[in-house]
């Protein structure tokens, strides 16, 4: 019996030399109206098809098992066929089969395509899908060859297909192109093939196509796996080869600022997080370190003690932040935290007055000016640092990598700054080395003393709602205030969610009439931002209506209670983060969720307030649902690869990609030189700076 990765057809894969060359032929199409679909799904060459993978496998069912009325795939082999005149006037011949599997026998029938006959002959191994109507008669709806009965029992590739092609034609085209995949390349080297016992690539992708499948998936999604770990091992290697200041000297502003200067005493985690980020600075090369924190745990006294250990060494520090709302909040909160230290910083953003932009781009030149903190305003080329020596890069996935580079270009004498990257977004350990693997990882989980655990309910009816306002009545009228987050600016027609100005209105008419209730989205003016959020800090309003805008940065510790409508529209970590925003004040804190209670997003919420483990399920959910062919959004731009699923894969790829480097760092041995042309065809050269060969 051949193993799982033979050929399918001896014919499909002839042992000679691969040329590449041919995958770039034109593909061509049967008629037009298949040409335009095809251009479509942007299949243009031989090659894009043979990489145009099953999107799904659809569980094949046998023939003794099928119920009346039942849609099925089988896979049968025809025993005899022929074609039958319809009386009806217009209709072309019915074709007539007699196909069996191991369990029975039975009739199908194809309709209007009388060429089958001629096709099909007795012997020829087929996948349908159609329904069985009893009486041991099926109608067929789709059908193509298949090599094998046995094999193929775990399912009938299924080829994400257009209007004007099906995923039969799909297969009929991949099944015309076999004999290509001899022209695919193996980027792998042997040894490495080897060690992992992975079949090679051409067996690999004739087995996705025609055979069981998974076998070749796993192999096709190590390529993908490795790919992604070479390049940030390589990126890696490239940054601790630059330079950085050498921040070593002794804590002075810092060990004062701790004992004296800050409100509280750091928790376990948060002096971890110091004391890794005080062993990256003084080692000359630049720190690259993600550091994710629980929502409320404190992630900016940690960005501050490194700010300040720049300071101590009489250099520079930045912290960078996505929206100005946000800088705004970072800027109040860095002056809060340090009451007793004469430490010079400003605020730079798109909406700082001309006077005291040019006022702080004089003294941050000069080196006047020992702290900023801005938006995508610091790394504009009119921006000059006399010597940054560290730059924090908060909600740093919401920033290009040419943004977050732009920083490097602005340290000192050659120098690049180190960098830490922050986020409030707990991020699973696979994507983290799925998307952070250049970055070392620090994690706060503790959250500072004092605080309250959050109450959090999904409700839906009338009654709830009612009980919902009178809560948020209860809590204002025991001097407390109240978020309520709405998903859309203006009410849409298309988009039946409530709308944060039309909700604004009606509440302030209604439920709330008797309180001073505000508006803050987007869209607004960021004077009119500003201001709205001011008068909530201050306590001059009791009831914030907004949008997500809110999600990170605000702090109001005296908000207790959150409305998220229509919360279905929102993800897991965007809805944790929202409820962030209350029970920082060490108050009893309610959030409560508007949407369907089936959603297992909103459950997950309701059951569970630990950010991390919250991450873990939004992957899991992720993943369901998830077929052999589709990417995952916001998690690399993966054709094979599974996640959580291929987790263990993920790992070997990362164990291989280290000692590939380790043993070869610019891939320049003969053996390496296929896997280097595979990196710099999907990644570029500049990407990796890889030699290019002659």
């Amino acid at each position: 019996m051949p193993g799982p990765f033979d050929s399918p057809d001896p014919r499909a894969v002839r042992t000679r030399l691969p040329r590449p060359r041919r995958l770039d032929e034109p593909l061509e199409a049967p008629h037009p109206k298949v040409a335009d679909a095809l251009e479509a799904l942007k299949l243009n060459t031989v090659g894009d098809l043979l990489w145009h993978l099953p999107r799904e496998r659809r569980v094949a069912r046998q023939v003794a098992e099928l119920a009346p009325g039942e849609q099925a795939n089988v896979l049968v082999e025809v025993r005899s066929i022929r074609s039958r005149p319809v009386r009806r006037r217009g209709m072309k011949p019915l074709v007539e089969a007699t196909v069996a599997d191991q369990t029975g026998v039975m009739k199908v029938v194809f309709f209007n395509q009388p060429w089958l006959e001629r096709r099909y002959r007795p012997g020829t191994r087929l996948a349908l899908y159609g329904k069985y109507d009893g009486r041991n008669s099926f109608k067929v709806t789709s059908h193509s060859e298949t090599l094998d009965v046995g094999a193929a029992v775990d399912g009938v590739a299924h080829y994400p297909a257009s209007e004007g092609v099906t995923s039969t034609q799909l297969a009929e085209l991949v099944r015309a192109h076999r004999h290509a995949i001899a022209d695919v390349v193996e980027p792998l080297p042997s040894r490495l093939r080897v060690r992992e016992r992975l079949p090679d690539r051409q067996a690999a992708l004739a087995d996705v196509h025609f055979g069981a499948g998974e076998p070749g998936r796993r192999r096709l999604a190590f390529d993908e796996l490795l790919a992604t770990q070479l390049l940030f091992a390589r990126r890696r290697a490239l940054h601790a080869a630059i330079a950085a200041p050498r921040l070593d000297g002794p804590r002075e502003l810092t060990a004062r600022w701790l004992a004296r200067s800050l409100p509280f005493s750091p928790t376990d985690d948060q002096t971890v997080a110091m004391e890794a980020i005080e062993r990256d600075l003084a080692r000359g090369r630049p720190m690259q370190r993600l550091l994710m924190g629980e929502v409320g745990s404190g992630k900016t006294v940690v960005a501050l003690f490194a700010l300040l250990r720049a300071v101590e060494h009489g250099m520079q520090g930045a912290l960078m932040a996505p929206t100005e709302t946000l800088a705004e909040q970072h800027f109040a909160t860095l002056q809060a935290l340090m009451p007793g230290e004469a430490v010079p910083a400003a605020l730079l953003t798109g909406s700082t007055a001309a006077s005291r932009r040019a006022d702080a781009l004089g003294k941050l030149a000069s080196g006047e000016l020992a702290l900023v903190v801005g938006t995508h305003a610091l790394i504009e080329p009119s921006v000059a640092f006399d010597r940054l020596a560290i730059a924090v890069v908060d909600e740093q996935h919401r920033f290009g990598v040419r943004q977050r580079s732009a920083l490097d270009a602005k340290g000192p004498d050659a120098l690049a700054p180190h960098v830490l990257h922050m986020t409030a977004t707990p991020i699973p350990r696979t994507m983290r080395l799925l998307e952070f693997g250049d970055l070392d990882h620090t994690a706060i989980h503790q959250l500072p003393g004092g605080r309250k655990p959050i109450e959090t309910h999904v409700a839906a009816s009338d009654a709830e709602r009612a009980r919902a306002y009178e809560r948020i009545r209860e809590e204002v009228g025991a001097g407390r205030q109240a978020f309520v987050v709405c998903p859309l600016v203006e009410e849409s027609e298309a988009l039946q969610a409530r709308a944060a100005t039309a909700e604004f209105e009606r509440l302030r008419a209604t439920e709330l009439r008797d309180f001073r209730v505000v508006l803050l989205h987007g869209q607004m003016r960021p004077k009119d931002k500003q201001a709205a959020m001011a008068e909530f800090a201050a306590g001059g309003a009791d009831v914030l209506v907004a949008t997500s805008v809110i999600e990170v940065g605000i702090d109001v510790p005296n908000a207790t209670v959150m409305l998220v409508e229509n919360a279905e529209r929102y993800g897991i970590s965007q809805l944790h983060q929202l409820r962030g925003r209350i029970g920082r004040g060490g108050f009893a804190s309610v959030c409560i969720l508007f949407g369907p209670k089936d959603s297992k997003r909103l459950r997950a919420l309701a059951q569970h307030a630990d950010g991390f483990r919250l991450a873990e399920i939004d992957l899991e959910l992720r993943r369901e649902g998830e077929l052999v062919g589709t990417r995952q959004s916001g998690y690399g731009e993966f054709a094979v690869a599974r996640l959580p699923d291929d987790e263990a894969l993920l790992e070997r790829a990362r164990e291989r990609a280290a000692e590939l480097l380790a043993e070869d760092p610019e891939l320049e041995r003969p053996e390496h030189a296929l896997l280097a042309d595979a990196l710099r065809e999907r990644y570029g050269a500049d990407e990796l700076s890889l030699p290019i060969p002659a």
